[in-house]
């Protein structure tokens, strides 16, 4: 396993709490599901942003169909969303499959507006 692999949190409703609303870090999450196409091609730009953004956000996953009702509660209605937490609340989101660039220069746009 790759040191970027082990960088993505994958969430569940077990430890959404601790991992996502507790966090002192802000924490990103990608709402997916397997048989997602876009989903498939977020995920290696997913493992590099959890290697670039190492120390200043938290990178994680959460496989919507396994977690339903979690992705109700944030209205995700599209796959993949990218959404970013801080201090436990939405201060972000984008979606659809965008260029890592694209991704970085959200999560860092969020943090400093």
């Amino acid at each position: 396993m790759t040191k970027e692999i082990e960088r993505i949190i994958h969430l569940n409703r077990t430890n959404w709490n601790d991992i996502v609303l507790n966090s002192n870090l802000p924490v990103l999450v990608d709402f997916w599901a397997e048989w997602c196409g876009p989903c498939r091609m977020v995920g290696p730009i997913v493992e590099q942003l959890a290697h670039s953004l190492d120390g200043k956000v938290k990178v994680s996953k959460l496989n919507v169909d396994q977690n339903q009702e979690i992705a109700m509660k944030y209205n995700v209605q599209s796959i993949p969303s990218l959404i970013l937490f801080k201090n436990g609340k939405e201060i972000a989101r984008t979606v659809g499959l965008s260029p890592k660039e694209k991704y970085e220069k959200f999560v860092n746009n969020a943090l400093n507006s």
